[in-house]
């Protein structure tokens, strides 16, 4: 027990804040080391004295209120408990302080323990920082009212670099834009006075050569040799049709003539259109070419007749350049409910993966179809005319083994490409 109240008493002398216990008439009945320091007073100074010769005048009339209602109501207060309280000091100065509350009983006897800080230094360091934070604001105030007429003339001057760059930006993309068209029109046209140069020039050959044969077969009794160069003259001349021909198409589709009439179109006629076009196709196939064509479904189908046809001659036009001789080509046409779809399948030189992405564009030619005739225009108009029919076109090949086109035409929707 001597040790326990040993301990205790070490624990109240040398505890870092002031403790001050009271009895229930408020006389001090015990007063710690750390509160002699703070307010100056020996414990045996205040022993038996009033608790208000701790607070200063202006805090001893509420004092008493406030001890009044905490002894009939006693309960635990924490620090600062939200007033600003001041504690009177031997020698008449006031410093402010933060006061908790506890009590005890003994024998039915209530008694208060105050736990009393110093804050003099934390209040002084907060009216330092509030004095700071109120000269910051005034010299802030005073340079924006000083600085209001150089923020409104920077504010212009930004305003008007701002929208002298935009225009400026506007210009170098526009000259950007210009450029770009300038030189994809150069190689065009470069493509096009290649591809002119190489496609006219056969059949302008074949017509010379045919012309100058048939005058040296014509005082000889020859039928034969004329028939034959007449037919050559003849394909000539179809051949250098067939060039002008696309270039009116592209032309007609770059000025937007060409419109899809859509009409709708059972699958007994479309397959008849089919095999009209499949027989006429017959005789540019090359020695052993077949064409195989299969259908499936029997749905009426929305579709532009012509558009139609001229696609399918296209793509089986360059199946038979494309493929070697005793080779097949498969059309399959499916007549679906919601769309139609045509695939042309051949067994060619097939098209490279660097090609493929430029396939539709005007003049292009794959790297290996150099040597075989063609303007380059006919893959253009095909996904040109699909486009008018709101259907998509795909693309699978592979080099040397050949190459599938995909035509989807949807049924619904497609009276909107009128």
């Amino acid at each position: 027990m001597a040790d326990t109240i040993k301990q205790f008493e070490a624990l109240f002398n040398y505890a870092t804040i002031g403790i001050v216990v009271t009895d229930a008439q408020g006389s001090i009945i015990n007063f710690n080391r750390k509160a002699e320091s703070d307010f100056g007073y020996t414990k045996e100074e205040v022993l038996g004295k009033p608790v208000d010769i701790l607070l200063p005048q202006s805090l001893k009339s509420k004092h008493e209120h406030y001890r009044s209602g905490f002894y009939k109501h006693p309960s635990p207060r924490a620090m600062g408990a939200g007033r600003d309280l001041y504690g009177l000091k031997k020698d008449g100065s006031v410093f402010p302080v933060e006061v908790s509350l506890s009590n005890y009983t003994i024998e039915n006897s209530i008694f208060v323990i105050a736990f009393v800080i110093d804050i003099t230094i934390r209040k002084n360091s907060e009216e330092i920082q509030l004095a700071q934070k109120n000269e910051l604001e005034r010299v802030s105030k005073e340079v924006k009212q000083l600085n209001a007429g150089l923020e409104k003339k920077i504010e212009d001057r930004t305003k008007m670099l701002r929208e002298t760059l935009t225009a400026l930006e506007k210009s170098k993309g526009e000259l950007s834009e210009a450029l770009k068209t300038e030189k994809e029109l150069g190689e065009l046209k470069s493509r096009f006075v290649s591809m002119a140069s190489h496609e006219f020039k056969t059949p302008l050959s074949t017509i010379l050569s045919s012309s100058y044969l048939l005058e040296q077969y014509n005082n000889i009794d020859a039928p034969e040799k004329r028939i034959k160069h007449i037919e050559r003259i003849k394909n000539a001349v179809g051949d250098m049709k067939n060039i002008l021909d696309d270039f009116l198409s592209l032309d007609k589709l770059d000025e937007g003539l060409i419109r899809a009439d859509i009409k709708p179109m059972s699958a007994e006629d479309c397959v008849k259109e089919f095999d009209l076009l499949i027989s006429e196709m017959q005789i540019n196939l090359k020695p052993g070419q077949k064409i195989n064509f299969e259908y499936t479904g029997n749905s009426e189908v929305m579709l532009d007749k012509h558009l139609l046809r001229n696609i399918c001659m296209n793509l089986l036009s360059n199946a038979t350049k494309f493929s070697p001789e005793a080779s097949m080509i498969n059309v399959t046409a499916g007549f679906n409910a919601d769309s139609f779809n045509l695939s042309i399948q051949d067994y060619g030189i097939g098209i490279s993966e660097s090609d493929m992405q430029h396939l539709f564009e005007r003049f292009f030619r794959a790297k290996n179809a150099f040597n075989i005739q063609g303007t380059g225009l006919g893959l253009h108009i095909v996904a040109k005319y699909v486009e008018l029919m709101n259907g998509d076109i795909k693309i699978e090949s592979k080099l040397d083994e050949g190459t599938t086109f995909t035509i989807r035409i949807p049924k619904s929707g497609n009276e909107t490409a009128l």
